[in-house]
C-alpha cells in the first residue's frame, strides 16, 4: 500500500512541477520527502526507481545481517538530498569508530571488502571528491553528528525521537521540536590594496596559511563580527568590507562559512598578532600568492622546502577567497 501511495503522490506532483526549472523540480520534491514515510520516499521517483531503491535497501539489510546487525539501524539514516531524477539519498552512520555504539562489532576490513571500497578520513575525502559529492558528505556528517549529540530534550530531559527523514527531533513528553542549527562563521581575507594578510593557527598543517576566521557572537551582525575579529586577532581596523560567498562546513560542528574581503585603513597596516589565537600572521604580495596558487603537487614541494607556504585545498572557501583576490582586485561592496 505504501509503495502504491508513493507512486500516486509522485504523479500528482510531477504535473505540478513539469513547467518549472530543473532546480525547482529537484528542490520541491526533496522538501516534500522530508515529511513522508520512507516507503513513499523510496517510491517517489516512479515504478522503475522503486524497484531499484527497494532492491538497494534489501541488499543493505542483507549486508548488515551478515555482520550481525538488525535492519532496525536503517531507521537511524537521514535524508541528505535528492537527485535530478528525484531519487532520495540517505546517509547512515555505521559506527565503526565508536566503542559505545551498538554497531561497534562491524569490522572495518570486512566492511571494506563487502562494499568493495576503503574508508578514508573525512577531512581528506571532502577535498578529493567533486563539489556535489563533497556537499552531500558534508551534509551527512553534520546531520548525523547533530542527531548523535541531541538525543535528549533540554527542558524535560526525556529522550527525543528523530523523524523519518532526520530533519528534526521531537520530545514526546511536551512536543517540543528541535531542528538542526548552523553556527555562522566569518572568514575574511584582509588586504591593504596591494597585499593580503594570511595567518596560521597551531592546528593547521605545517606551512599552511589561510584567511582570518571567527564565530559570530550573539547579537552581532556579520559586519560587526568581521571588524571585531580583525581587531582582536591582528590589531587592524577595517575601512571597507565586501561579501564574497558562503560554504557549509561540518567541522567542528555544522557551520556556515561566510566569506568576505576587507580593506584596512590606509597607513594602518602594522600587525599586533594575538598569539593566544594565532601562531603567525604576515602580509603577502599578489605575485607571491599567485605563484603559490599556480604551483602543483604542493605536498611534495612543501616537504622538499621549495614552497615557503601553501594554501587551503581548492574546495575550501578560503582558497576561493584568496584566488578571487588575486584575479579580481576590486569587489562590489556590501549595501550600507
Amino acid at each position: 500500500m505504501s509503495l502504491y501511495c508513493g507512486t500516486a503522490c509522485r504523479r500528482k506532483f510531477f504535473w505540478c512541477y513539469r513547467l518549472l526549472s530543473t532546480y525547482v523540480t529537484k528542490t520541491r520534491p526533496g522538501s516534500l520527502m522530508r515529511s513522508l514515510p520512507w516507503p513513499i520516499k523510496a517510491a517517489y521517483s516512479g515504478d522503475e526507481i522503486v524497484e531499484l531503491l527497494w532492491s538497494t535497501i534489501l541488499k543493505l539489510e542483507r549486508l548488515l545481517g551478515k555482520f550481525g546487525q538488525d535492519s532496525q539501524i536503517l531507521e537511524d539514516s537521514v535524508l541528505i538530498g535528492c537527485s535530478e531524477q528525484q531519487e532520495a539519498w540517505f546517509a547512515l552512520d555505521l559506527g565503526l569508530n565508536s566503542s559505545s555504539s551498538i554497531n561497534a562489532s562491524l569490522q572495518k576490513a570486512e566492511m571494506e571488502t563487502a562494499l568493495q571500497g576503503s574508508f578514508i578520513k573525512l577531512t581528506k575525502a571532502l577535498f578529493e571528491l567533486n563539489v556535489k559529492d563533497a556537499s552531500l558528505l558534508s551534509t551527512a556528517q553534520a546531520l548525523l553528528r547533530w542527531h548523535d549529540t541531541h538525543q535528549f530534550c533540554s527542558r524535560s530531559g526525556q529522550p527525543t525521537k528523530k523523524n523519518v527523514s532526520g530533519s528534526k527531533r521531537v520530545c514526546p513528553s511536551n512536543n517540543i521540536i528541535y531542528y538542526p542549527q548552523v553556527a555562522p562563521v566569518v572568514i575574511t581575507l584582509v588586504s591593504d590594496g596591494t597585499r593580503c594578510l594570511l595567518v596560521r593557527q597551531s592546528s593547521f598543517p605545517k606551512g599552511m596559511y589561510s584567511a582570518l576566521a571567527g564565530f559570530c557572537d550573539i547579537g552581532e551582525s556579520l559586519e560587526e563580527t568581521v571588524r571585531r575579529e580583525i581587531a582582536e586577532e591582528v590589531g587592524l581596523e577595517v575601512d571597507r568590507l565586501h561579501y564574497s560567498a558562503s560554504q557549509h562546513w561540518p567541522f567542528p560542528n555544522s557551520t556556515l562559512m561566510i566569506a568576505c574581503h576587507a580593506t584596512v585603513k590606509p597607513g594602518q597596516t602594522e600587525l599586533q598578532v594575538n598569539l593566544k589565537e594565532l601562531e603567525a600572521a604576515a602580509w603577502f604580495s599578489r605575485d607571491e600568492v599567485a605563484t603559490v596558487l599556480r604551483r602543483n603537487n604542493l605536498s611534495n614541494q612543501q616537504q622538499s622546502g621549495a614552497v615557503p607556504f601553501w594554501l587551503p585545498p581548492k574546495l575550501a572557501i578560503a582558497h576561493q577567497l584568496i584566488k578571487e583576490w588575486v584575479e579580481k582586485p576590486t569587489c562590489s561592496p556590501l549595501p550600507a
